[in-house]
């Protein structure tokens, strides 16, 4: 007998949980709420998204900056890393 009774609660375990679930989750929402004492904040219309954020922040970080001066490839004595250009070249002397 007792092993009908599991296989039956085991079968319809579902359809038992997720109403129980679901009424939990709403009385403590509503509970919660009911105790902070305010409603839940609206949400802002439209929030930018990380990339636009960082895109306004490189904007404002160069708005002051005189982008035509510029340091020539000619006046840097190294522009790429000799670990890369010169791996299999033997050193001069």
């Amino acid at each position: 007998m007792w092993s009908v009774l599991w296989t039956a609660v085991r079968t319809h375990a579902p359809y038992v949980t997720f109403p129980v679930a679901f009424v939990v989750g709403a009385v403590g929402y509503h509970l919660e709420w009911f105790i902070r004492g305010h409603p839940p904040p609206p949400a802002e219309e439209e929030e930018k998204s990380i990339s636009e954020r960082r895109e306004d922040r490189k904007l404002q970080e160069i708005a002051g900056k005189d982008l035509t001066k510029v340091v020539s490839l000619k006046e840097k004595l190294e522009f790429a890393p000799r670990a890369v250009l010169n791996r299999n070249r033997p050193e001069k002397s």
